[in-house]
């Protein structure tokens, strides 16, 4: 192997950390407040006994009902409609005849939050996202997924705007990586995914070993994702591409693949590399998902 084709790789999980905090600590108190479905419910129901009867019924349903899941997504709508898909596809799994996912979504213009991210403007689209956030929370989401890797470099922004928790991509994606056993994974995204640190040390932090491609594979991959992929655009030479950098990093020592950006996985599957890939939209929906029905009883 030549020395342009050797991985980056990222420090050990003994190196400080500087990815956004999972403490609760960031989150804003969230005001006690009965779920607006049920406020909705009650102004329907007749006074009386019939009142008392069917208010028993209806908080019963309520206990009983997934909690609302806050999609802020947009970035880019491709991959958005894949979140929403999914969301819904594994609900009707679980549950089984026609239950579907309860989720509140809202969608940003992608062609702003690409201007700030090209400016290096963070802070700007931290807060574009942290209003969307809270439109999200005030319209009854009990928690929160930014339905993108890359702008994961503000979660901690957007969690200390809230009151409900943030499920991190990053989290979910390692906790899928160890429960399979592996420890060095190479890592496919945006370039600010791949390069940037935010990224790289959320997986870190949960004891991965990190590689990224080397430069001109770095390149490649962040221009399809942007001029390609979040267009809609599916090209079989792009996919080359993207095999060609999997098996560099599978060379370099990858035992797994993360597809570290939510577009990612309209291109790529697992007929597409040697070693498992990890997708990171389907595992942060199934976060989730779990989490949402994780409020539901037998009764």
């Amino acid at each position: 192997m030549t020395a342009s084709m050797v991985a980056m790789e990222t420090d050990g999980p003994g190196d400080t950390i500087h990815g956004p905090s999972r403490t609760k600590s960031t989150q804003r108190p969230r005001p006690a407040r009965m779920p607006i479905r049920l406020r909705a419910a009650r102004s329907a129901i007749p006074s009386g006994a019939a009142a008392s009867a069917l208010d028993g019924k209806l908080v019963a349903v309520m206990r009983n009902a997934p909690q609302v899941i806050g999609m802020l997504g947009g970035m880019s709508w491709e991959s958005s409609a894949q979140y929403h898909r999914l969301a819904n596809e594994m609900v009707r799994e679980r549950l089984g005849g026609l239950h579907s996912a309860r989720i509140v979504l809202t969608s940003v213009d992608f062609a702003d939050i690409e201007a700030l991210q090209v400016a290096g403007r963070w802070d700007e689209a931290g807060h574009l996202l942290a209003e969307a956030a809270q439109g999200l929370e005030a319209a009854g989401a009990d928690l929160l997924l930014i339905c993108t890797n890359t702008m994961h470099k503000v979660a901690d922004q957007v969690q200390a705007s809230i009151g409900i928790p943030l499920l991190h991509v990053g989290d979910a994606t390692a906790q899928a990586v160890t429960r399979a056993g592996l420890t060095t994974v190479g890592l496919l995204g945006t370039a600010f995914t791949m390069e940037q640190d935010f990224y790289r040390d959320r997986l870190t932090s949960h004891g991965l070993r990190v590689l990224i491609p080397p430069p001109h594979d770095r390149s490649e991959v962040h221009r399809i994702i942007y001029d390609e992929l979040c267009l809609g655009v599916v090209r079989e030479e792009s996919r080359q591409v993207y095999r060609d950098a999997i098996v560099r990093l599978v060379q370099a020592g990858a035992e797994g693949i993360v597809l570290g950006c939510t577009e990612i996985e309209l291109l790529i599957s697992d007929t597409d590399s040697p070693v498992p890939v990890f997708p990171t939209t389907r595992l942060h929906v199934e976060a989730a998902v779990d989490a949402s029905l994780a409020t539901r009883s037998n009764v």
